[in-house]
């Protein structure tokens, strides 16, 4: 019996074998990175790329998510006479948690799927393989940028998805609700600390690099034919959102862990 009929037959083979090469091709991005030429064109074109197709949206889902949260905490803090908190709860929440997966969801289902169509057409027309013959590194030309590029996006666009779900929440708590501005803008300076904005951050960045990465990885490996980068679009998107969820989950236990919340 061949290694490969051995392997194929082991439960959870197959999957561990695909995390290898994601964890590679990860690697050769961050070793390729530093290296020159460094395709700054490119970067700046995948930039105003990724931002064409995320900022709208991008607003535009900010916006009901705010008010959702605010208006779900007003109700329950009124239900416990805790409205003097309402500020800092839904802020919190918005900047900590709601701003980096909205980031994320929009850089890999707006972005990656775009960057894996791209990579997967030019690999089904060979033009991966041509690079590779002719000496130029596929990873430094064309993912490296690509994936630079959704790191940077990923971090203005959680930026601005922090300060207009925040002034969404305030115009839903104040006008919707009858909040109080005075208590809302003090609850929210007395909780809030800088770290919450770092810790979001560096949620971006690290969704952005995992969304390219992951886009890249399967627009190089796609099945023949247009419909095998159709499907490796698809698979993308939804390798990216359980991945992003799962890094959410855990980084926002290790900052509670590590950095001791801010008391009144």
């Amino acid at each position: 019996m061949s290694t490969t009929n051995k392997r194929s037959r082991v439960p959870g083979a197959a999957a561990l074998a695909q995390v290898g090469r994601i964890s590679t091709l990860a690697w050769e991005v961050l070793r390729a990175s530093p290296r020159r030429p460094f395709q700054v064109r490119e970067f700046v074109q995948q930039c105003w790329f990724f931002a064409s197709v995320t900022i709208l949206p991008t607003a535009l889902v900010a916006i009901p998510f705010g008010a959702v949260i605010a208006l779900q905490l007003g109700s329950l803090t009124q239900q416990i006479g805790a409205q003097s908190f309402t500020g800092a709860a839904s802020a919190l929440a918005i900047v900590q948690q709601a701003s980096p997966l909205i980031t994320a969801l929009l850089v890999a289902g707006a972005g990656g799927s775009a960057v894996c169509a791209d990579i997967g057409a030019r690999k089904i027309r060979e033009e991966i393989d041509a690079m590779e013959v002719l000496g130029v590194s596929p990873v430094q030309r064309l993912i490296v940028p690509r994936v630079l590029a959704a790191m940077v996006v990923a971090v203005l666009l959680n930026g601005l998805v922090s300060v207009v779900g925040t002034m969404g929440g305030y115009f839903f708590n104040v006008v919707m609700q009858g909040g109080t501005p005075g208590a809302y803008l003090a609850s929210f300076n007395a909780l809030a600390q800088l770290p919450d904005l770092w810790i979001s951050e560096i949620k971006a960045v690290l969704y952005g690099f995992v969304a390219g990465v992951i886009a890249a990885y399967r627009g190089l490996n796609p099945k023949a034919g247009p419909k095998g980068v159709g499907d490796a679009v698809n698979q993308a998107v939804v390798i990216t959102f359980l991945l992003l969820f799962l890094i959410n989950v855990v980084l926002t236990g290790i900052y509670l862990r590590i950095v001791p919340s801010k008391g009144l």
